[in-house]
């Protein structure tokens, strides 16, 4: 069985491969999936195979490839509607949630924060890095503040540093995104697959500035669904830029709109129940 939180194995002529910067390439969709996943096999067939003797203790990942049984998509019809030629073998299942955040609540600093004024965005770029760190950080504090918002600030993987420059901008280290972002006026963030589908399913106005990767994918397709504005690439980021997307976000009764409803859908579906169904309905999984 294959899993996965992107359209990435399966090909299809609806669109192409989540792993180019192009939502279409025409005839050439369905190629692309196929050569985007051979590429990303040959790139980490060894890691995979040392993991299934280290830690699985099975024996090496055979040299074949391996044809799954069933495809398993971990996103929503809602979010990115099931081609129509992909085989019976494959489910888009909804997202796959564990409610094991259920104590969290904020830290007193950030609950202070947040009882202090309006709610804030949220801006966060998961693990990614950045190349200036402290550039792109007063970036965002300026941007929050020409667009005349409050942010929490989330320092992940370093593209943001804590520097404690301003009453309307509060930093962390982390927080489940599950309980934070419904405390939030929108989101800004990277566009990976599980941040997306967070802000998402929180029913929040979305803003993406993408890396690389699938994260272009997810965010030309928030863009569609009308729940934030057109993203913008992380390395021609500019303050203006951002303030405006901010002002744009937080503003556009569209995005709001369609946001609630799209995080309503969400919420409502069974991702994990789905996915364990549909592997019992064709005899894998008893």
């Amino acid at each position: 069985v294959l899993a996965s939180p992107l359209p990435g194995f399966t090909p299809t002529r609806e669109f192409a491969s989540p792993m180019v910067p192009f939502r279409s390439v025409g005839p050439f969709n369905r190629l692309s999936h196929s050569v985007m996943a051979n590429g990303g096999e040959a790139i980490f067939r060894r890691m995979i195979s040392e993991w299934r003797v280290s830690e699985l203790e099975l024996g090496p990942r055979p040299a074949s490839k391996l044809r799954p049984s069933a495809t398993l998509y971990a996103y929503s019809t809602s979010v990115l509607p099931r081609p129509a030629d992909w085989p019976d073998s494959v489910a888009v299942t909804g997202y796959w949630v564990l409610d094991d955040n259920r104590d969290w609540h904020p830290e007193p600093a950030l609950q202070a924060f947040l009882d202090a004024g309006e709610s804030p965005v949220y801006v966060g770029f998961g693990s990614m890095p950045a190349l200036e760190p402290a550039k792109l950080t007063a970036m965002v504090i300026d941007a929050l503040g020409r667009a005349g918002k409050r942010g929490v600030l989330a320092t992940g993987g370093g593209a943001i540093h804590d520097q404690r420059a301003s009453a309307n901008v509060h930093f962390i280290d982390g927080a489940p995104h599950d309980r934070l972002f419904p405390l939030m006026a929108a989101c800004i963030h990277h566009g990976g697959a599980g941040t997306t589908g967070a802000s998402l399913r929180a029913g929040k106005p979305t803003v993406i500035c993408p890396f690389f990767g699938d994260q272009p994918f997810w965010a030309r397709r928030l863009h569609e669904l009308e729940v934030g504005p057109a993203p913008m690439e992380m390395k021609k980021l500019t303050t203006a830029w951002l303030a405006d997307a901010i002002t744009e976000v937080t503003s556009n009764g569209t995005f709001a709109a369609n946001a609630t409803r799209i995080g309503a859908e969400l919420r409502s579906e069974q991702g994990v129940a789905s996915a364990i169904a549909f592997l019992q309905r064709r005899k894998l999984l008893m």
